[in-house]
Parts: structure tokens; sequence; C-alpha cells
């Protein structure tokens, strides 16, 4: 459905780390002419580039990216935030008569912008520091506790080491007195704002697991330390992007007086990686996702 906003169809490529979203966006933006548009939490910042599975400069080339290594690490972006960005590249694409091609593993963002997010209350700066405080002194488990005590919903989609969303969860809360899970309940994402049609490919737990794992590898191979070392080096240490899943794990491997076996980083960033996976699979279980074969193309509405 659609509330009368742009009539243009747009693609959304879904789907857990490891999937082939980038691939599946490429072919399909070169089949409909269409451009890319990021929806990747890690992948708009600059410098984040091997272990976010950014785009290469080759495919770059082939097709036009939207939202891609556009902020510096230290700038702050919330779903609000970017999908108003975003819907501005929608309509920039359109107006040229081009197709977006949404591409991304950051589903809150996706559903942002098909959807538009829950009427919440804004931010208050002295709840969220009370919350860093707390942090500090507590670690971001003990903050994921709290929000799992007072909304258990919330706290089982959001992963404990996501102190920002886990800290909005319990701001809206504490402002509302409301569960930030009863608002999305009554919001249901179910009015899109585009007409849009969702695409994935599908892959069984062990044939995603092993594609896991030959991604961290291949990465590790193109220089994802040396990458994690020259940004901790220009002062990124501390940067959101910093905290996601990989770049966390060899940074807290690098803080050691020697990096561990090649074997042990491998194994650390595919276990958390999976785990990552489970909860992105979750996010789009009741979602009307066109689950795709691989190598199957996907039908195009006539």
């Amino acid at each position: 459905m659609s509330d009368g906003g742009e009539k243009e169809l747009l693609w959304a490529i879904v789907g857990p780390t490891a999937s082939g979203k980038t691939a599946l966006a490429l072919s399909l933006a070169e089949e409909v002419n269409g451009e890319i548009v990021g929806v990747d939490s890690v992948q708009i910042y600059r410098h984040f580039d091997i272990g976010s599975g950014k785009p290469t400069a080759e495919e770059l080339e082939r097709v036009r990216h939207h939202l891609v290594g556009v902020l510096d690490p230290t700038e702050d972006i919330d779903a609000s935030m970017f999908a108003e960005r975003a819907r501005d590249v929608i309509r920039d694409i359109q107006a040229r008569g081009k197709v977006p091609v949404l591409v991304g593993g950051t589903f809150l963002w996706m559903r942002a912008v098909l959807f538009g997010l829950v009427k919440a209350p804004p931010a208050d700066a002295e709840i969220r520091a009370e919350h860093l405080t707390f942090v500090e002194r507590h670690g971001r488990a003990a903050l994921h506790a709290r929000l799992e005590e007072v909304d258990p919903v919330s706290a089982a989609r959001l992963n404990p080491n996501d102190m920002v969303r886990v800290s909005r969860a319990l701001e809206v809360l504490q402002l509302s007195g409301r569960p930030l899970s009863e608002l999305h309940a009554e919001h249901g994402f179910r009015v899109s704002r585009y007409p849009h049609r969702l695409l994935g490919i599908q892959f069984t737990a062990d044939e995603l697991t092993a594609r896991i794992e030959e991604r961290v590898r291949t990465m590790l191979k193109r220089g994802w330390v040396e990458e994690v070392r020259e940004l901790t080096a220009r002062g990124y240490a501390t940067s959101r992007a910093m905290d996601s899943v990989g770049y966390r794990q060899i940074a807290e491997a690098l803080q050691y007086p020697r990096l561990p076996a090649e074997e042990a980083l491998v194994e650390a960033i595919v276990r958390a990686t999976r785990i990552f996976a489970r909860r992105q699979r979750t996010w789009l279980k009741n979602q009307p996702v066109q689950w795709l074969a691989p190598g199957e193309r996907p039908q195009r509405p006539r």
C-alpha cells in the first residue's frame, strides 16, 4: 500500500550478513536502470571500508551509489535523520527517471525509510548523559539488563552492545511512560510511503555460516586489521562504527601486546557475526520478502 506519495516502485534488498545483498543489488540496478541507496549504519561512514563490506571502486563505477561513505566517523546519525536524507535521495533518483534500489543490513533504517517512524518523545540530553555515565561505571550489558527488566520485547531485538538504541528505548519509556515495543506494535509499520518490493537471497543456516567464514577470511586478507589500526590512530576508536561486529573484535584484540592467532580472530568474528545474522533474520521473519534461491532472478512486475 501507499499513502499517496511517490507512485514509482522501488526495490529493497534485505537479508542477513553475507547473503549476497550487494551482488543482487548491482545486477538488479543494472537491469532496471536503477541507482543504489545504501542503508547501512557502518558503510555510511568514510574510512570504514573493508570490514563494512563497502562496495569496491569497481562496483561503485558499475552503478551510481548514494549514502555510502558520506559521513565522518565522528558524526552521529539516527534512523530519523537517515530516513530524511534517504527520502531526498529517492526523490532525486526518481526525478531523473531512474529506479531506487535500496540495499543494506540496517533494517531499522530500512523500515524508517519505507514506513516512517513511531511517534516518540524527542531526545533528552540529560537522560542520555545519565545512561553514558552508567555504562562507563557498569558496562553496556548492565544497561541492556535494565531494559530487559522494563521492556523485554525491545531488549530481545537489540544487541546488548548497541548502547545508542538501548539508551533510546529506556529514554522513550522514561519520557512517555510506555515501552518502545508497545509504540512499535501500535505503529505496525503497515502503511508504506512507497510502493516497494523486498527481495533477499535465502541460504540454509549451514550455507550462511560457511559464507560468513569465507567473508571474514577474505576481509582479513584484504587488510582489515591494518584498517582498524589506522582508524584507531586517527582517533576513531570510540566512534559508533568501531563498535560494530568485527571492528569491535579486532579493536579489542589490538589492545593486547600480541595479536591473537588468525584462527582465534576468525572464530571470534564469525561467532559475533552469526549472532548478528540471527538478529537480522528475526527482524525479517514477518516481512513480505520474496526469497530467491541463489542465482534466481526476481520477477519484475508487469
